[in-house]
């Protein structure tokens, strides 16, 4: 696809005004008002060198530039050059693209097939996999699939948390009050059941807490009983996160936790202590960090028993070892801003030259309206539930609208879960919200209903289009786009053009609503070019290249909806 801001940096760069091509096109922008230009240069930064004020460089600037081939008209505005592109040179070269690459537009092969590690949802094992965690879930799939759509190779992490005192506690409850055929029936309901109590229990008998610690202490000693109950705990629950995993179709390529990490803390402790880096504080060990502005990082604790941040490095030191990662991508919760800074900075400190492939991708917290969720008091909103309510709900709108599909079923799991999907993507990652039923199973305005809608509405274009439909889909070739010049058709084609980009600015970002709300733009520029517009006009030619057109922006929000994790059903 024609790069229109290298051609016009490369036509800048003609004119001899002193800098490089590169730093031309650095400076071109996109102005946010289209009536300025689908592109505008701004001459501030010329002053100085060419002697002039800038006002009077873009009235100069505008005056070579005219009548050039890709242009449709400069403007010299105060000090910015306003460069409208001819719109059938666009729209060729949007449809062209669109349609020729297919599933495949917008991808690129800047990863050059360098190894990223993603690491996300990683719920804890015997505990509920509720609403808190789907941020993780679907934020960390989404920038799995935008840089494996980069040109990465991109390997899906599961952490799962299934080590450290909690199991303790665990193992704990359940010799005291469990019941196996309840498990079995409802593994993690009940094994929350018993969570609960044990905390309720523990401020009446303290006593509790050592019994978890030693308890524990056995787990990592292997002892037989309480790594039989760890095993049977977590393999209960990994059928469980299975089923939600399978409601948003999401896989993993490894379910590597806490625990498989285990064995490789001694390591970690040896390599630390040949750079003097561990110093023991009332009977625990710790790294100094104050140098740095933090607190002292807790390393491991006056029984010998490890941490979170442990078992982390020897996780990092594994995967480097293992995989050699261009980058190591940890999709956790803001609240844990502090402990990825602790351990980033002893990796460093351990002489680990990759520390700074680690980065840690914050989002924001999920809460009830009366306060955190809290799986020790039991207030958490099970995500299978919502799941569920959303598709039931959306089965109860298909059959009250008639919506035309051959299997409402499908179509209801397809919207009710992509709607729960999209409206966590739609918002940036780094926001806090407050979970409500009635927020997340509202399915007017910027929805992700809304842009499935739309694809479903263009691919039903596309079928009463028949034979000149599918002749309009081979390609732009031959095609005359200056029939369809109009505002909503222009506006449509610039939205398509620049969805690679929105892509490639997605992944730098590690920020998935950039693409949620390019997509969301497509949708809504093609209902307004499908309402201004007869797209079945009676003239063959402006039929097929706005049936063209149609099909190109289909692609589009399919593939937009694609790398959300979101389906683009076909009817709707």
């Amino acid at each position: 696809m024609l790069d229109f801001k290298e051609t016009i940096a490369a036509a800048l760069d003609d004119l001899g005004l002193g800098l490089g091509r590169g730093e031309l096109a650095g400076m071109i922008e996109v102005p946010q008002d289209s009536s300025m230009g689908d592109y505008a240069f701004p001459c501030f930064r010329l002053a100085k060198s060419l002697r002039k004020a800038p006002p009077l460089i873009a009235a100069d600037i505008a005056e070579k530039l005219a009548g050039r081939g890709l242009f449709g008209r400069i403007e010299a505005v105060n000090a910015y050059v306003n460069i409208f592109l001819d719109r059938a040179s666009l729209i060729r070269e949007a449809i062209s693209a669109a349609l020729t690459e297919g599933d495949a537009f917008g991808s690129s092969d800047v990863g050059g097939n360098r190894r990223v590690i993603v690491e996300f949802s990683s719920p804890n094992i015997a505990k509920p996999f509720h609403i808190g965690h789907i941020r993780s879930t679907v934020i960390g799939n989404a920038i799995n699939k935008i840089y494996a759509f980069l040109g990465y190779d991109t390997l899906r992490v599961n952490h799962i948390g299934d080590y450290g005192t909690q199991f303790g506690k665990m193992i704990v409850a359940y010799k005291r009050w469990g019941n196996r055929a309840d498990v079995e029936n409802e593994p993690i309901k009940s094994l929350l059941g018993y969570y609960t109590r044990f905390h309720e229990e523990a401020e009446r008998e303290p006593a509790l807490e050592d019994e978890a610690r030693l308890a524990f202490a056995r787990l990592e000693r292997g002892e037989p009983e309480e790594r039989e109950l760890w095993q049977w705990f977590r393999d209960e629950s990994l059928r469980e996160f299975g089923r939600v995993y399978r409601m948003l179709g999401i896989e993993f390529d490894s379910y590597a936790g806490e625990s498989f990490y285990s064995d490789k803390i001694g390591r970690v402790l040896g390599m630390m202590e040949e750079k003097g880096l561990l110093k023991e504080s009332e009977g625990a060990r710790i790294v100094d960090l104050s140098e740095w502005g933090m607190p002292p990082a807790l390393i491991t604790k006056k029984d010998g028993s490890t941490l979170y941040i442990t078992r982390d490095i020897a996780a990092a030191l594994y995967r480097r070892e293992e995989y050699g990662f261009y980058k190591n991508l940890y999709i956790v919760a803001s609240q844990q801003n502090l402990h990825f800074q602790q351990w980033f900075r002893i990796i460093g400190l351990m002489g680990l030259d990759w520390a700074e492939s680690c980065v840690h991708i914050p989002f924001g917290l999920v809460s009830l309206a009366d306060g955190t969720m809290s799986t020790r008091a039991g207030r958490v909103v099970f995500l299978e539930d919502v799941l569920n309510r959303a598709v039931q709900k959306t089965r109860e709108i298909v059959i009250e609208k008639k919506v035309n599909t051959d299997n409402v079923d499908e179509t209801a799991r397809q919207v009710g879960i992509g709607a729960v999907i999209f409206q966590e993507l739609y918002n940036g990652r780094i926001k806090d919200y407050v979970f409500s039923w009635d927020k997340v199973l509202n399915f007017d305005g910027e929805t992700g209903p809304y842009v499935q809608y739309s694809h479903a509405r263009a691919s039903s274009v596309l079928r009463r289009g028949g034979d000149a439909a599918a002749r309009a889909l081979e390609g732009a070739d031959g095609l005359d786009f200056s029939r369809i010049g109009g505002d909503s058709a222009y506006g449509l084609a610039k939205l398509i053009y620049r969805f690679p980009g929105a892509v490639l600015e997605a992944g730098e970002k590690y920020e998935p609503s950039i693409v949620a709300r390019h997509v969301m733009g497509v949708a809504q520029a093609f209902n307004r070019f499908y309402h201004d517009e007869h797209i079945l006009a009676d003239d063959g030619a402006e039929r097929a290249a706005k049936l063209a057109l149609a099909g190109a922006a289909r692609q589009v929000i399919k593939n937009g909806l694609s790398l959300l994790g979101v389906e683009a059903p076909e009817r709707m």
